[in-house]
């Protein structure tokens, strides 16, 4: 390894795993300024001049129903990439989450002598808890996002470094409320709900529709209420047949992108389970997490997991801090009543604000550095 130049190759599943590596690529552009950077990788990752092989959204796949369809295209992509790095030889690899994806190719790396870092810890603390042993077998180190999993890991040996969430070092602790309604084209008293049905084309085919019944009878409820639903890349052709058929007449937003001017001008998010339930709790906003999937993913799901808990804010602070809705409970007549129920609570909100105030202060770590350096004392072992 050139010491002002490393080579790294990287593979980021979905739209969170793209805003994640580009901001650990951030991170280390600026101790390495001549960094090169190669793989699988979303827009927000080249855009820190990542060399992107293949298109992210390739790995973005919804349950194992999903999956399965599209396993022989995943297990062909990830058989031409480990040929070329194992050929090319990188400095590293860095697996950001898709440990679907990323183990096995990680494995097959770290045993040609690649040095093998991945970044996200598997939720082996909420469910199949057994892949520990895969993730000791694949990886050199794993950057964790929470606080209590390195000692989860080191008690398998497996090396950890606590690195913070880069969310909440991007997200101020005081949301812009007024600036991101003034962008979005919002009143600074209107009051506003934001949908976020998901990132992946398999989330929108499945939750979408309730959430867009929900905010129907919201609408019909409350007249002033207004909505906004950013689109992630290329989601908006299969948004708009789905509005148009379950909200016609609803006072809705359709936005490309900017999901944090929505989180922060909203006064409640419909949101589906997953990193971005973690973004509205930076945000400190009331939230009604929904989640649905294809039935097979689901059966599998719910017979591995752990704890009574899906989103993130209810399993960082170990109890239902905000209510979730899932699968066959996810109906649009319970969405909008906890949706109401959450805009009417007004001393909850502020509750729900304090305890989300100090989730974020302690997952602010400066995580692009720290990462950095775990990386950097990787490379020099």
């Amino acid at each position: 390894m050139a010491a002002d130049a490393p080579r790294l190759a990287m593979v980021a599943g979905e739209a969170s795993g793209d805003l994640l590596a580009a901001l650990l690529l951030g991170g280390l552009r600026q101790r390495w300024p001549a960094l090169s950077s190669i793989g699988i990788g979303g827009p927000k990752m080249i855009e820190q001049g990542f060399d992107a092989w293949w298109p992210q959204h390739k790995l973005a796949v919804h349950g194992y129903a999903d999956a399965l369809r599209h396993y022989p295209e995943l297990s062909g992509m990830r058989r031409q990439l480990a040929a070329r790095l194992l050929h090319s030889r990188p400095d590293a690899f860095i697996g950001v989450d898709a440990p679907d994806f990323n183990l096995d190719l990680e494995a097959q790396l770290k045993q040609a002598g690649i040095k093998a870092i991945h970044f996200v810890c598997p939720s082996i603390w909420a469910w199949r808890g057994g892949r520990v042993k895969r993730i000791a077998r694949s990886v050199d180190h794993v950057l964790c996002l929470f606080p209590f999993e390195p000692e989860l890991l080191q008690r398998e040996g497996i090396a950890a470094t606590f690195v913070g969430h880069p969310l909440a070092d991007v997200i101020p602790l005081q949301p812009p409320r007024a600036e991101a309604r003034h962008r979005l084209g919002l009143g600074p008293h209107e009051p506003v709900i934001a949908l976020l049905p998901g990132s992946r084309l398999g989330e929108i085919r499945h939750i979408a529709p309730a959430f867009l019944q929900a905010a129907v009878l919201l609408q019909q409820l409350r007249p002033a209420l207004r909505f906004v639903l950013p689109v992630a890349p290329g989601l908006r052709a299969a948004l708009q047949p789905l509005i148009a058929l379950h909200a016609p007449g609803v006072p809705l937003a359709l936005v490309d992108g900017v999901s944090h001017d929505a989180l922060a001008a909203c006064d409640l998010t419909l949101i589906a389970s997953g990193t971005a339930t973690l973004e509205a709790a930076l945000f400190k906003r009331p939230m009604v997490i929904g989640y649905r999937m294809h039935w097979l993913s689901w059966q599998i799901m719910k017979r591995m997991s752990y704890q009574p808990w899906v989103g993130l804010p209810n399993i960082l602070c170990r109890e239902f801090v905000v209510p979730e809705f899932l699968q066959d409970a996810c109906q649009p007549a319970a969405l909008a009543d906890a949706a109401l129920q959450g805009l009417d609570d007004a001393a909850g909100a502020e509750q729900l604000a304090r305890r989300f105030t100090e989730l974020h202060l302690l997952l602010r770590r400066d995580t692009a550095r720290c990462a950095t350096d775990a990386i950097a004392k990787v490379l020099e072992a």
